[in-house]
C-alpha cells in the first residue's frame, strides 16, 4: 500500500491559509489542521497570555503535529503547516532547535513523510489581528520570508498561490492537486489547468 501523499499549506499569519484549509475541507479534501493555534488556544485557556513564550512552547506543536499526522486518512492530504513551519517560527523567534523539533524535521526528511511541492499562500495585504496572532503585517512579511527560505533549504519547491477570493485559491490548489496526483480529487471540476500556475 503506498503512503498518503501529504501537501503542505504554508505562508505568512494572516494570509488566508486556514481559510483556504478549511475551503478545502468543504470541497471533500482530506485536511489536516494547524497545531500552532490549538497549542496557543489551550494554553491561553490555561491562563498564560502569551504561550509562545514558552519553553515548552515550540515541542508541544511538534507532538501535536506529529499526533494529527499520524492519525489523518486518506490518499491524498492537504496539512496546515507542517514541522518545517515550526523550525521557521523557532529561527524568527530566535529560539534554538531542541531535540524534539530536531528529530521531527529529520523524521520527515529521511522518511519524505510530505511531498516535495508546497502551496506558499501570498499575503492578503493586511493581518486581522487576535489572540493567538499577535504581528503587524510588516512582521508577517518577515515571518513569510523565513518560512520560504527554511523550505527551500530543505529541497522543497514553492508554489505561489497569490491573494485573491478563496474560490479562485481553491481551483487553483486542486488544479495543482489534480496535475500532481493523476486521478481526479474531490470537487476538482471547472479549476484552472497547469498553465495558470506561476
Amino acid at each position: 500500500m503506498s503512503p498518503p501523499r501529504r501537501y503542505v499549506l504554508t505562508g505568512a499569519p494572516g494570509a488566508g491559509k486556514t481559510t483556504l484549509a478549511m475551503a478545502l475541507r468543504r470541497r471533500g479534501h482530506q485536511v489536516v489542521a494547524e497545531a500552532a493555534t490549538d497549542v496557543i488556544a489551550a494554553g491561553q485557556a490555561r491562563g498564560v497570555d502569551e504561550p509562545w513564550n514558552s519553553p515548552g512552547f515550540l515541542d508541544a506543536v511538534v507532538r501535536l503535529q506529529r499526533a494529527r499526522c499520524d492519525a489523518a486518512g486518506g490518499a491524498v492530504q492537504v496539512h496546515d503547516r507542517s514541522p518545517l513551519c515550526t523550525l521557521a517560527l523557532a529561527r524568527y523567534l530566535g529560539r534554538p532547535v531542541g531535540a524534539t523539533l530536531a528529530a521531527e524535521v529529520d523524521r520527515a526528511r529521511r522518511q519524505g513523510i510530505y511531498q516535495r511541492q508546497v502551496f506558499l499562500v501570498q499575503p492578503l495585504g493586511f493581518v486581522t489581528p487576535s489572540a493567538a496572532r499577535r504581528i503587524g503585517y510588516a512582521e508577517s512579511l518577515e515571518f513569510a520570508r523565513v518560512h520560504e527560505q527554511v523550505y527551500r533549504e530543505h529541497g522543497h519547491e514553492l508554489v505561489s498561490v497569490p491573494a485573491g477570493p478563496v474560490p479562485a485559491r481553491v481551483a487553483l490548489v486542486q488544479a495543482h492537486l489534480r496535475r500532481l496526483t493523476g486521478p481526479p480529487v474531490p470537487g476538482g471540476e471547472g479549476g484552472p489547468g497547469p498553465l495558470y500556475f506561476t
